[in-house]
């Protein structure tokens, strides 16, 4: 007896080929399938944005009924900032330099020369020479301007003012966030309830820390009143002196911003091997060869890193000075993000794109060359 196959449609050879063939093809580029929701998303909101703020950045923007008007000037607006009207703004004033300013540009010119000849002498890769050749440029050049305007009695711009809240700002962070940190793991009572305290600035947004900041600080209302009135600051307004107000910001952008290095640092310290510090202890070590011997090595990664995540933040600051002093007196308080945004604000919407994209060249060289030249030789070190 003889079995007779049914013929269907659906079974037939070249059927089952090409059902096996697509979902085969499915399988392959499956990867991909899941991906491209994520990639598209990217694209819209993140790479097409700074395509188009590259346009505004290299026109002159007008607005029309009809809608935006581009002309196109190139460079025009990133060599404003260096010249003209707006040069006092994004620079400082640049006028005759005194001679400690001589002094201080010439000595910092010789020393980046120094280290580039160096550098040649050690026959480094040419991709190396070339990055240290950038950041000897960028090294040379904030070294003339400091000496033509701070050291030499004129005001400085916007960009020397982000300078300013970066390095003195979170090297002030670091060093409270890492000694809070370092009595937190010790053996000490209540030590959990200072973590938590410590802690609680870092929940607080941005526009409130700024605001709790202005009310604190008022001489007049605030609630430390009776202390300006006790020391003889009663008549004294803080937010009037350049230099006050520049200390004043860096106190609450510390207040907010010691917490998060306070709690990075002491993971780190309580991960530190406890065998080899009882070990040191035994041998008559004191606390201070401890630290530097044991503790720093082995904590050092992460407090380059932690240090290298807070510089990036803190080149974007631009709460604090425009709530607490609207980036006054003048400009003193004004960081280089609130002066793109007062420029948009302003629609001078190609002069914003462009400050912007200087600060973004500003924090690529400055934060690459921290990381190549501090971070990984504190690690070789560590090793």
């Amino acid at each position: 007896m003889t079995a007779t196959a049914t013929y269907q449609p659906g079974n037939s050879p070249a059927g089952l080929s090409r059902a096996g063939g697509w979902s085969e093809w499915v399988d392959r580029h499956s990867r991909t399938f899941f991906i491209a929701p994520a990639v598209v998303l990217i694209l819209i909101f993140a790479i097409f944005p700074t395509f188009y703020s590259i346009v505004f950045a290299l026109s002159r923007v007008r607005f029309r009924a009809s809608g935006l008007q581009f002309r196109f000037v190139w460079f025009d607006n990133f060599l404003a900032q260096f010249s003209g009207n707006d040069q006092a703004h994004f620079l400082g004033r640049l006028t005759e330099m005194s001679i400690l300013g001589w002094t201080f540009a010439l000595a910092a010119t010789g020393l980046a020369l120094w280290w580039l000849h160096r550098s040649w002498l050690r026959r480094s890769h040419w991709i190396f020479m070339v990055g240290r050749l950038i950041s000897a440029a960028m090294f040379i050049f904030l070294a003339w301007i400091l000496a033509a305007t701070l050291l030499s009695g004129n005001p400085w711009g916007t960009m020397l003012t982000t300078l300013f809240y970066v390095i003195v700002g979170c090297t002030i962070q670091f060093v409270i966030g890492t000694g809070l940190a370092f009595l937190c793991s010790q053996p000490i009572s209540g030590k959990n309830f200072f973590r938590v305290l410590f802690f609680i600035p870092l929940m607080i947004t941005p526009l409130g820390v700024g605001y709790a900041f202005k009310m604190v600080l008022d001489i007049t209302k605030g609630p430390l009143q009776p202390l300006w009135d006790s020391i003889g600051l009663q008549d004294w307004a803080w937010s009037a002196h350049a230099w006050a107000a520049r200390w004043f910001v860096i106190l609450g952008d510390s207040w907010q911003w010691i917490p998060f290095i306070f709690i990075v640092m002491l993971a780190a310290l309580e991960n530190v091997s406890r065998d080899q510090v009882e070990a040191a202890q035994v041998d008559g070590a004191s606390s201070v060869q401890i630290f530097r011997e044991i503790t720093w090595p082995q904590i050092v990664p992460v407090a380059v890193t932690v240090i290298l995540i807070r510089m990036i933040e803190a080149f974007k600051i631009v709460d604090l000075p425009n709530i607490m002093t609207s980036g006054g007196p003048g400009i003193a308080t004004e960081s280089m993000t609130l002066h793109s945004y007062f420029l948009w604000r302003a629609n001078d919407m190609g002069a914003s794109a462009a400050v912007a994209y200087l600060l973004l060249i500003l924090t690529v060289v400055v934060c690459a060359s921290f990381f190549n030249y501090v971070v990984l030789g504190q690690l070789r070190k560590a090793k």
